[in-house]
């Protein structure tokens, strides 16, 4: 779990919620670590995989489907 973890606008661009995003990141399976920022894979509490990307002010900026490049 990220504490106090913000949600930016654009992490709603593909059309998930708060809620989805929070879960999949409170319940992450992957993470992957970028060049400054993480990308985390988990589920929505329907069980689709999105991936969550979050900086270093763990902010989430970027939500959606899960990509192949993401899973193993």
């Amino acid at each position: 779990m990220i504490d106090a973890m913000e949600i930016k606008g654009s992490a709603r661009k593909h059309g998930l919620t708060d809620a989805e995003i929070h879960h999949a990141v409170d319940n992450a399976m992957i993470i992957h670590r970028m060049d400054g920022y993480i990308v985390v894979v988990g589920p929505t509490p329907t069980g689709r995989l999105i991936e969550v990307g979050i900086n270093q002010k763990n902010q989430a900026f970027h939500a959606m489907d899960a990509r192949k490049k993401f899973l193993p």
